[in-house]
């Protein structure tokens, strides 16, 4: 029986108008609310409002007023699982300015991926967020879950038109995930992180 169930942050990493992003996160979050060891919370970055803003301390009251929401949601999570298209061979822009506006929000953590596009499935922004959060202390999971083509992938529910491979794919990223994000949450509590 799970007693203490794993925070896991779903984090949709595309802001612009007409995303596909919250498609794909709506069906990834139903997957992993699916599980009692996982509580989930969706954090959509179109409703944190940074704009361009560098971090520092002297940001406009309404960056600061965001951050303000956003950081303690981060701080809170066991595990991320970002959510994020490929725009010129990378990921989105609004998404690495919410990460480096944070640092040890995610230091021992677990992040995986989610990623959706045209030919290569995002996999080319995810190869490169692997290095960033490595950067941040983080620990990145193998297996991703990738939409080809995805707006071809999905039906007018918002649903895979495949409901067997994506779904396995998503089982074995948050198997991944979820063990990562135990063992790190445990050793913390006998040896803090220290970086």
């Amino acid at each position: 029986m799970i007693t203490d169930p794993l925070r896991l942050a779903v984090i949709v990493g595309s802001v612009r108008e007409g995303r596909f992003g919250p498609t794909v996160a709506h069906w990834f979050a139903g997957q992993a609310g699916s599980r009692p060891d996982l509580d989930v919370d969706v954090i959509d970055l179109a409703e944190v409002p940074l704009g361009g803003a560098a971090p520092s301390a002297s940001a406009p009251a309404p960056v600061l007023a965001a951050l303000g929401g956003l950081t303690p949601r981060l701080a809170a999570a066991d595990a991320f699982v970002v959510v994020t298209p490929e725009y010129n061979h990378s990921y989105p822009a609004a998404l690495k300015n919410a990460i480096d506006w944070h640092n040890q929000q995610f230091h021992a953590k677990p992040v995986a991926f989610v990623s959706y596009g045209g030919f290569s499935g995002g996999l080319r922004a995810v190869e490169h967020l692997r290095a960033v959060f490595a950067e941040l202390h983080a620990v990145t999971t193998r297996d991703t879950v990738s939409f080809h083509g995805a707006w071809e992938c999905f039906d007018g529910n918002g649903q895979p038109k495949d409901r067997v491979g994506p779904a396995a794919a998503a089982k074995t990223l948050l198997d991944q995930v979820t063990w990562w994000a135990r063992v790190l949450r445990d050793a913390k509590t006998t040896t803090p992180y220290t970086a």
